[in-house]
């Protein structure tokens, strides 16, 4: 598999984890242009009266994941999120995570963002 196939592969893994605890998924790979920096949310979904912001990525160890996520593409990501609740006009909770597969395995760290 090509690097584009294996982020594929590790975000249909993370909807499927998100999925088994109870969230329903709202959107996918939710890109936004103007005043945002071109930023795209890997997955958006909710449970209940809560909705979080999702990056997945997928490395060969958790530690070289977390180092992925640079400080740049988390107020990429805030920005964004916050178009898609200004667009949505949503009212609840919401929150950043971040899951990291390796391999088969899932860490799915709440607040990270």
């Amino acid at each position: 598999m090509n690097s584009y196939q294996v982020g594929l592969f590790a975000e249909f893994l993370a909807k499927m984890y998100l999925r088994v605890h109870g969230f329903r998924i709202v959107r996918s790979r939710y890109i936004t242009g103007r005043n945002t920096g071109r930023a795209e949310i890997d997955i958006i979904a909710r449970r209940r009266n809560l909705m979080i912001f999702v990056e997945v990525k997928h490395r060969r160890d958790v530690e070289t994941a977390w180092a992925a996520i640079t400080p740049a593409q988390s107020v990429r990501l805030r920005r964004a999120a916050e178009n898609f609740i200004a667009r949505t006009d949503w009212r609840g909770d919401a929150r950043f995570d971040a899951i990291l597969v390796t391999g088969w395995r899932v860490y799915w760290a709440r607040g990270a963002l």
